[in-house]
């Protein structure tokens, strides 16, 4: 059922974005009097199709990874005489220009209004309050102390830790200083820290910002109850169950899962623990031996388990919404925030300081799209968002094959009154259709390794 969900949200993630995404080109197409030949979603064998009146064939098709429109055009086939004003070829290069760029342009059109609409339904959010930083961390040393709400990163107010986490990650791979803004939770004028980067997390595979500052964040006391047991893991393997509650591990009594039990696990990979358990009233005896795997800290025990649900204190929670006005600069800075965040990555990609393994592919996006999908419509929303920016921006980049390919060449007629020669462009479609390949089979390369993980 869980896979089913899974492929059921990434099927309606991915379908709206292509639909979206061809919208733009095909409405375009249409407003410069191109004659559209086919729309489809899809490829491969229809599933499904009809004609508009204009003609024009609607396609679902059987491969949902992709889609595309179809236009008039002398370059595929031969157009009849009286057509040939339709033909995308016979356009202006400033109105195919237009018509290439409404794809991405739908993209980051459809992200604005998935974020108006998150800003306007509003989350419940916890409020970023600091723990206790970890001894001898950049936070510790930057003078940060348990029970600070941070407010801003960088002179950029934050409401959320997802807030700061976004803000942290345009700092990787950098040195420098980053600055945080912080003030006591009962209220008062924030303070500023300074905290030291150098080479901060530069080419660390799926680095963990806040971990890497020692920051935590403060959490009530989380009783050791067991909410989720994963399959094949330790933790099935020595019996534990949905809501067990442990009580005591190896003698010791444990009362808090973050401070208790957590720590116990992560310093004890491959060692037996003899653990204490609250069951049906009764208590039993079991002993867990936690996997090992590598960690940015090194060899950390995992037992393959996940805390009950918890409440949290009123006091620490925060509902963020917007009138539907005041939602439209919010949604947009969030739109140009991310794009920004998009580009800044793939540009420390390639120059090392962020690690390329972060290059995910179809099995992750499918993963966070079912994760997102569960956690509720704010979530998957903000999800689509995201995933829409990111195909506006790959969309964008000039390499051939793609949109920003096709504009490079347009740009190039523009500026020299004429095409390049077909056989540059046969060239440029070449080289562009393997670097696509490639990067396609190293990000699924990725994928596995971390299912592998």
């Amino acid at each position: 059922m869980d896979l089913l969900f899974t492929l059921l949200a990434t099927l309606v993630a991915l379908g709206l974005l292509v639909t979206i995404h061809e919208y733009g080109h095909f409405w375009v197409a249409r407003r410069c009097g191109v004659r559209v030949l086919r729309f489809s979603i899809g490829f491969g064998a229809p599933l499904y199709r009809w004609y508009d009146r204009h003609g024009t064939e609607f396609m679902i098709a059987s491969i949902p990874l992709g889609g595309y429109v179809k236009m008039l055009d002398e370059r595929e086939a031969e157009v009849p005489v009286e057509q040939l004003d339709q033909a995308f070829n016979r356009k202006s290069v400033k109105q195919r220009i237009a018509i290439v760029a409404a794809g991405p342009l739908a993209n980051f059109l459809l992200a604005l209004l998935a974020f108006w609409v998150v800003a306007v339904v509003g989350l419940t959010t916890v409020k970023p309050v600091t723990g206790v930083p970890e001894a001898g961390s950049i936070a510790e040393r930057a003078g940060l102390r348990e029970g600070l709400e941070i407010v801003a990163v960088d002179g950029a107010t934050v409401s959320s830790w997802h807030d700061i986490n976004l803000r942290l990650i345009r700092r990787l791979g950098e040195s420098g200083t980053l600055g945080i803004s912080a003030r006591e939770l009962a209220g008062g004028e924030p303070q500023n820290y300074s905290l030291v980067l150098d080479g901060w997390l530069r080419g660390v595979d799926q680095p963990d910002p806040l971990g890497a500052l020692g920051l935590t964040s403060w959490q009530p006391q989380v009783l050791p109850r067991i909410g989720q047991v994963n399959p094949d893991g330790a933790a099935q393997r020595a019996g534990l169950q949905v809501d067990d509650l442990i009580v005591r591990v190896d003698g010791v009594p444990v009362n808090d899962w973050v401070t208790g039990l957590v720590p116990l696990i992560q310093t004890s990979p491959g060692q037996p623990l003899a653990l204490e358990v609250e069951r049906g009233g009764r208590l039993i005896e079991l002993t867990l031996v936690p996997d090992g795997r590598e960690s940015d800290q090194g060899l950390q025990g995992f037992a393959g388990v996940g805390v009950a649900a918890f409440e949290w204190p009123d006091h620490m929670l925060r509902r963020i919404s917007y009138n539907p006005l005041l939602a439209i600069p919010v949604a947009a800075g969030r739109t140009w925030d991310m794009t920004v965040l998009t580009l800044e990555s793939l540009q420390k990609m390639l120059t090392g300081l962020v690690s390329a393994k972060n290059l995910s592919g179809p099995i992750t996006i499918a993963k966070v799209a079912g994760a997102s999908a569960r956690s509720g419509l704010e979530s998957f929303l903000s999800f689509i968002a995201y995933l829409s920016i990111s195909l506006g921006v790959l969309n964008l980049l000039p390499i051939p094959v793609l949109d920003g390919g096709h504009l490079l060449f347009y740009a190039a007629e523009w500026v020299r009154g004429k095409p390049l020669s077909e056989r540059i462009q046969a060239w440029g479609l070449q080289i562009g259709l393997a670097l696509i390949l490639c990067i396609m089979l190293f990000a699924i390369y990725n994928d596995l390794s971390r299912l592998g993980g």
